[in-house]
């Protein structure tokens, strides 16, 4: 049997080392660092505002991402893989994800009112008390941002699905890769949501606080990304900018443009706006 080799595994794998090796890469892609999960599971689980709700929305999210991948992964092995690489198709990801994204935190930010989609309908509710994006919405970005291509997707593509040998199986490695996904962000969204749940503020005030932040790390999040597809559509040479690193993990080794929009809407955004909300939110308890 072939040594496991999560960095560059060779064509040819057994299938449960296929199904193996796909699920670890799944667990190592939800850990790190990537554009196309952190940021949108942050923002979900964040304005869940608790274990369960979070739990939802990294559930939501990634079975989506799950169903996604599998479908790739499928005419990655009808030998659809090239098209898949094409780096203009991940810059769309980057432009619909941001809309998808910006539309959402705008709705929240400024009208108070949260679109929910029922069956084929789409209606917009009146948030008289805040209440968790609809777990539809997650769905929506999830399957939106499987669509990204990086250096796990290329493995899933070009190396796991071709091993599967026959196409009734092609799916197989991206869905086990979604699952090894699913497995951490469904996790970490439960770690987010229990987080916002143990802030010492009134549950009505920690509510706010909660949307605040979801809201803001959608919007301008999504702006961010929107801006990142459209200029790479416009200067594709400034997609290839990146920083090596020693860390020989795939999405550490080399950070670029993806790397940066994490770190921006994540930590600038997503965790300045929550700091900046509870300082200014005990203050107004405190002031009573």
């Amino acid at each position: 049997m072939a040594a496991l080799n999560l960095w560059n595994p060779a064509l040819g794998l057994s299938i449960p080392m296929v199904i193996l090796t796909a699920y670890l890469l799944g667990i190592l892609h939800g850990i790190t660092p990537d554009e196309h999960t952190w940021p949108i599971t942050f923002s979900y689980a964040i304005g869940a505002y608790s274990t369960r709700g979070g739990l939802v929305a990294g559930l939501t999210f990634s079975f989506a991402f799950t169903i996604q991948r599998g479908i790739a992964s499928e005419l990655s092995y009808l030998a659809l893989a090239r098209w898949l690489q094409n780096p203009t198709v991940d810059l769309w990801v980057y432009v619909v994800v941001g809309l998808a994204m910006a539309l959402a935190g705008l709705y929240m930010k400024n009208t108070g009112h949260v679109v929910h989609i029922h069956g084929t309908g789409t209606h917009i509710h009146k948030d008289d008390q805040p209440q968790m994006i609809p777990p539809s919405m997650a769905l929506v970005h999830g399957f939106i941002a499987g669509w990204g291509f990086g250096a796990f997707a290329l493995i899933i593509y070009t190396v796991l699905a071709p091993s599967m040998g026959r196409a009734s199986l092609g799916w197989v490695p991206g869905v086990a890769f979604g699952l090894g996904t699913m497995t951490i962000q469904a996790t970490a969204g439960a770690l987010f949501g229990r987080w916002m749940r143990q802030l010492r503020l009134p549950e009505s005030v920690a509510r706010q606080v909660a949307r605040r932040t979801a809201s803001n790390t959608l919007f301008y999040g999504g702006s961010a990304f929107i801006v990142a597809g459209v200029g790479g559509l416009m200067f594709p040479q400034t997609m290839s900018w990146s920083i090596a690193t020693p860390l020989h993990v795939h999405n550490l080794h080399n950070l670029g443009i993806g790397f940066a929009l994490v770190t921006f809407t994540v930590i600038i955004v997503g965790l300045g706006t929550l700091i900046r909300s509870m300082r200014e939110a005990r203050r107004l308890v405190m002031g009573r």
